[in-house]
């Protein structure tokens, strides 16, 4: 049995005319019958009742008829649904993100990929940058978003494609009432008998080492008192007075009562900005990463 015949079927039960039908079909009527004859000898049952005036369903015909709608209206989804997909507008997307760009690009460059593409699930999962390189060699996420600075080895990595989509600057949170939040912009040197509060180096290595160039820069290497992995924790802790944080600017999104943000003072050799990269693999031809990286060079244009 081939569409072709259920196609035939349906025609002539729609027109309950031979000649009107084969017109329809752009076929003779005697290969029509023929057709129709050969599909009732596969069913075993009779579609329709002939007589020299009339073509009429029978009662099994009538009730094929509705099934084999129900499987052309399934197969057209099925079409409908492999089109969208092969042009990116359907399937699944699971990303790798670092804590830090919640708070900055991240929500804007969902929200729009949500908004032009509601047919793609989204799975998001907060990764350390090692661990988003793990999980993009072993397929597991299609896209990361991790600060620069990274493992060496996934730079010379041939497989993956990197690209900074947003630049910030870095700001000192203070808790509240400190010495220092009087001061419109702070000297990094100024921290040099400060307790900082950190990152750990295998969660965000870039991150981490922008810190630690930052002090040594300024003529001291500095206390870490405490490491914490999520950004809102380590907000958190300077807000009960543990110490204090160089953060990305966007983290003044996160309003956190008992913190002061203050800018650093800029100097010649100090660089004082962080950027965020959007990473892939080279091979992942999939049409939905490519839409969503269309969308994140957009939304990161118009940032930087």
């Amino acid at each position: 049995m081939e569409l072709r015949h259920l196609r035939y079927f349906v025609t002539l039960a729609e027109e309950l005319h031979f000649g009107h039908a084969a017109e329809k079909l752009h076929i003779a009527q005697p290969p029509l019958s023929q057709q129709i004859r050969q599909l009732e000898t596969e069913l075993g049952f009779q579609l329709f009742q002939r007589t020299k005036r009339s073509v009429q369903l029978t009662e099994a015909g009538q009730v094929f008829l509705l099934e084999v709608k129900k499987i052309f209206k399934q197969l057209e989804q099925a079409i409908q649904i492999g089109r969208q997909t092969s042009r990116g507008e359907m399937g699944q997307l699971v990303l790798g993100f670092v804590s830090s760009s919640a708070y900055s690009i991240l929500p804007e460059i969902l929200r729009r990929f949500r908004a032009e593409f509601p047919g793609v699930k989204l799975e998001l999962n907060e990764l350390a940058t090692d661990e988003q390189w793990q999980f993009l060699r072993g397929g597991r996420i299609d896209v990361g978003f991790l600060r620069p600075g990274f493992s060496h080895h996934l730079i010379e990595e041939a497989i993956f494609e990197t690209e900074t989509i947003f630049c910030e600057a870095l700001v000192i949170a203070l808790p509240e009432g400190h010495r220092l939040t009087s001061k419109a912009e702070i000297p990094i040197k100024s921290l040099i008998d400060e307790q900082f509060i950190l990152f750990p180096r295998s969660f965000s290595p870039g991150h981490y080492d922008t810190i630690i160039s930052l002090c040594q820069q300024a003529g001291f290497s500095p206390k870490i008192i405490q490491e914490a992995i999520q950004m809102q924790t380590i907000v958190s802790l300077v807000a009960a007075q543990m110490g204090v944080a160089i953060v990305p600017s966007s983290l003044q999104n996160l309003q956190r009562t008992g913190v002061i943000y203050k800018p650093i003072k800029p100097t010649k050799e100090l660089a004082i900005e962080v950027k965020l990269n959007v990473i892939w693999r080279r091979n992942n031809t999939s049409p939905t990463v490519e839409k969503f990286l269309n969308v994140v060079r957009e939304v990161g244009n118009s940032s930087i």
